[in-house]
This record gives C-alpha cells, structure tokens and sequence, in this order.
C-alpha cells in the first residue's frame, strides 16, 4: 500500500517501509525485503515504474533495506561512507542473510555526499557504524531508517555492526532537528 506523506514524499509501507521521493532526479530510500518485493513493486508502479527511479538511497546495509536493490535497475546507489567500508570488511555483517548478501555483492555502491538531492546526509551510528538519517528541510520530515522509530523507540545495537556506545550521541544529535514528520524504516 503506497500513501502520500507530504507533497513530492511517497511511502509504501512494508516489513520496511520504502520511500520515494518525486523529485527532479526520482529518489528511493531503502528498498525493502525480498519477501516483500511483489508489494513493493505494485505500490511503487501506481506512481513510477521502478526502472525509471534514478537514485536509490540506503539508510544502512540490513538485508530487510536492501533486498529489492534489483529492481531498480538503473539507479545509481549510494550508502555511507562507513556503510560501504563495513561491507568490505564483513558482508555478511553488514547484511546478516546469506541469500541477499550473494546478490547484493554485485551492487556498486556510491558514497553519499553530505547534502543531495535536497537532503542533508546525518550521520548517525549506533544501530550500525554506517547508519544514515536524511533530513528534507523543505518539508522538515526526518527518514530516520533504523535509528529512531514512532514513539521514541530506538532501533537495536546488538548486531555484528552496531555502534551501541554512538547510539546515544546520533539520538542527541537528531534532537536538534524540528521535524514535523517522522518516516522511520519499520512502524514499531
């Protein structure tokens, strides 16, 4: 199911929830899990279809973010900077399911600026080393991936990439952010 959070700002609300944004350049942030992946294609299709998104964002490396990476097979991908060094170290780590690390592994990712596309880049480690926020000023909406859900759960720091000692630190960081929507990676 696909709803319209703000003007230009789709979700499509998953296990993970997929994000598209209609900008100038068609923007994806995270791509959802495979066992999602007919879902996801038929809600995103009722605005775009999938090959023609021309970015495609990861808020960090899980498999349940990157699983549908395939379908948009035209898009340029970008993750963080540590994200990608942490994949390079530890695929598995980094993405913790063995079926999704042996199609992921020929994805090129492309280190994410600090500002693109209209989105400021906000480090913010804890859940993994290389997670990402990304923060839409124009709409003042907050994509926190895993980091930061509905009703101020914190995402977990338990995984082979965690960071939990940062956690803390990037949730003080986010505060400084006056978002009036919060689109988080999962509804918990």
């Amino acid at each position: 199911m696909i709803e319209k959070i703000s003007e230009k700002v789709f979700k499509i609300k998953s296990n993970c929830n997929v994000y598209f944004l209609d900008f100038k350049k068609k923007i994806v942030i995270d791509t959802g899990s495979k066992g999602n992946r007919d879902e996801i294609i038929n809600s995103l299709s009722q605005i775009i279809n999938p090959e023609k998104v021309d970015y495609v964002i990861l808020t960090h490396l899980h498999y349940d973010h990157v699983g549908n990476i395939d379908v948009f097979k035209n898009a340029k991908v970008y993750a963080s900077k540590d994200s990608i060094e942490e994949f390079s170290k530890d695929g598995y780590g980094a993405v913790l399911d063995k079926k999704t690390l042996d199609f992921f592994s020929k994805t090129e990712l492309n280190e994410l600026p600090q500002n693109f596309e209209g989105l400021e880049v906000i480090n913010t480690p804890g859940h993994t080393k290389g997670s990402i926020c990304l923060w839409y000023q124009a709409r003042k909406i907050l994509f926190s991936g895993d980091t930061l859900f509905d009703k101020r759960i914190l995402g977990r720091t338990d995984l082979p990439t965690s960071e939990p000692e940062k956690m803390m630190p990037s949730l003080i960081k986010l505060s400084k952010y006056e978002y009036e929507k919060l689109c988080p990676g999962h509804d918990y």
